[in-house]
């Protein structure tokens, strides 16, 4: 299971940090990635972990703001967002990549609900 948390409201330029709690499988060994949703479009792949942590990768869209991280001893993914737009609002999930995927395959075989994200301008 997958929940993701940290989501809210805040004005342009701002911060936040979004959490997905990992439970029921064993999260070290997964490569994670967060996507993002907004109704009417497709789903836009965010930013990718390795299983360990080495290796990192990101959408241009959020590159240098955007930063990715886990914390295997918690079971727990994190998402840092900075510098914010009102673009940036969408439905933001965690979701765990298969064994055998990389981060350009953009395929997923567990999904969060999703924390929901709002940006004022």
């Amino acid at each position: 299971q997958l929940v993701e948390s940290g989501g809210g409201m805040v004005q342009s330029g701002g911060s936040l940090r979004l959490s997905c709690a990992a439970s029921g499988f064993t999260f070290f060994a997964y490569a994670m990635s967060w996507v993002r949703q907004v109704p009417g479009k497709d789903s836009e792949w965010l930013a990718y972990i390795s299983s360990g942590g080495d290796e990192t990768h990101y959408a241009d869209s959020v590159k240098g703001r955007f930063s990715i991280s886990r914390d295997d001893a918690k079971n727990t993914l994190h998402l840092q967002m900075n510098s914010l737009t009102p673009e940036d609002t969408a439905l933001y999930l965690c979701a765990r990549v298969p064994f055998s995927r990389s981060w350009h395959d953009e395929e997923y075989d567990m999904w969060g609900q999703g924390t929901p994200v709002s940006v004022s301008s």
